[in-house]
């Protein structure tokens, strides 16, 4: 049987893999290679000059 995993720790992990993510696809942006991804049921490529921007985590 499996145990349900405790919400604490499937934030955590929830949060690691978001922060993996944007790592990955801002290594994509800088290094100039294009992504695919789903979009309206589609997949589409887009190119390094086509991803957006992250948001900015400047806090005032």
């Amino acid at each position: 049987m499996n145990k349900p995993i405790p919400d604490k720790l499937s934030s955590q992990i929830d949060t690691g893999v978001k922060l993996a993510i944007a790592k990955a696809v801002d290594r994509h942006r800088k290094l100039g290679e294009s992504i695919s991804i789903w979009q309206d049921g589609k997949v589409i490529t887009l190119t390094a000059d086509e991803i957006p921007q992250p948001p900015s985590t400047n806090q005032s």
